[in-house]
């Protein structure tokens, strides 16, 4: 893709004007409820744990393209074409590939980190030690960044008119396509799948009381832990499957099924996977509580102008917790400070 980009299909105005809305209400989501996973974990210590070092990384991929490729399809819807040139294509083509694989890699590290955390506990703080959790994160990013540039040479970022984006063409190979939907989709969901199945069985064994005595006890707060992440990796899963199974047609058989696939399916299929990346922001503030609780402190404090940099109320209540209270003993009268 070097020249003029050929415009979008003749369709009535309210089809842009749709996916131009739905592609605007994400960016929104996405930027203001990404930033606030980000502060809500570095301003509230209850949040800082090894588990959050992964919900941030997976915070930082839905901001990617946010910041950069979403932008830039909104141009493209604007101008009913692409008008930008060939290195914005290859550089949005390639960041929303790196924001997808990046999201489905941490995904797997979040799964992973909850079935160690919750099935084999007494390993847990050996396993994700403060220093293993950020190998590990860096280890996620490098095998996303591995997974993505293949593309740079096989030449599978293109405009696609129907989308208004450049992105991963699933026609230019149809070995390379099955690999990436096996590889970047299939294979991840399953780890994901068998990491939260065992944890449903455990949970199922401690209500039913035939847990295990090698286990510790499950806590209620844990168990609402791992229900958001799994509603935060169903929801990845149900918003890219339809168009990882279409990549995965097409590889099988492109002159067949490419014709047979309805445009608004393709169309349908691909802005519901770029609505996933405002999903997970909003998730954790429905179902924990400590992310909605900080969540207020934060907008509270940006509308009140004072304390956004400060820190947070349950730091400073667990630090006043840690001190001292002063004793004044005058008169047989005790005064304690701070109570």
């Amino acid at each position: 893709m070097r020249g003029g980009e050929p415009p979008a299909p003749a369709r009535p105005p309210w089809v842009a004007h749709t996916l131009a809305g739905v592609l605007i209400v994400t960016v929104v989501v996405d930027l203001l409820g990404n930033l606030l996973v980000i502060l809500s974990v570095s301003r509230n210590k209850k949040l800082r744990n090894a588990g959050n070092i992964f919900v941030v990384s997976l915070a930082i991929a839905d901001l990617v393209v946010a910041i950069y490729p979403f932008p830039l399809v909104l141009t493209s819807i604007f101008h009913n074409g692409w008008n930008l040139g060939y290195i914005h294509c290859q550089i949005s083509g390639f960041l929303i590939g790196l924001s997808v694989i990046g999201s489905i890699f941490n995904i797997t590290g979040i799964a992973l980190n909850r079935y160690c955390y919750i099935c084999h506990s007494l390993k847990y703080d050996k396993l994700y030690s403060d220093k293993n959790s950020l190998c590990y994160v860096i280890l996620i990013w490098v095998l996303t960044f591995a997974a993505i540039v293949p593309n740079l040479f096989v030449g599978s970022l293109q405009y696609d008119a129907r989308i208004y984006s450049c992105t991963f063409s699933q026609s230019v190979s149809s070995a390379y396509t099955i690999a990436v939907v096996f590889f970047h989709f299939m294979f991840p969901i399953a780890i994901v799948t068998f990491c939260y199945l065992r944890i449903w069985i455990l949970v199922i064994q401690v209500r039913r009381r035939v847990k295990p005595d090698n286990n510790p006890k499950l806590k209620p707060h844990d168990f609402r832990n791992f229900v958001t992440m799994f509603v935060v990796f169903v929801l990845f899963a149900v918003c890219w499957a339809p168009l990882n199974f279409i990549g995965l047609a097409v590889a099988v058989n492109p002159e067949t099924v490419i014709p047979r696939i309805p445009e608004w399916l393709f169309v349908s299929s691909y802005y519901m996977a770029y609505f996933n990346s405002c999903l997970n922001a909003v998730i954790y503030g429905l179902l924990n509580q400590n992310f909605r609780r900080e969540y207020k402190r934060i907008i509270l404090s940006i509308c009140t102008a004072k304390g956004f940099f400060q820190e947070s109320s349950n730091d400073a209540a667990e630090r006043n917790k840690s001190k001292p209270s002063p004793l004044v003993t005058n008169n047989n009268l005790v005064n304690v400070d701070s109570v």
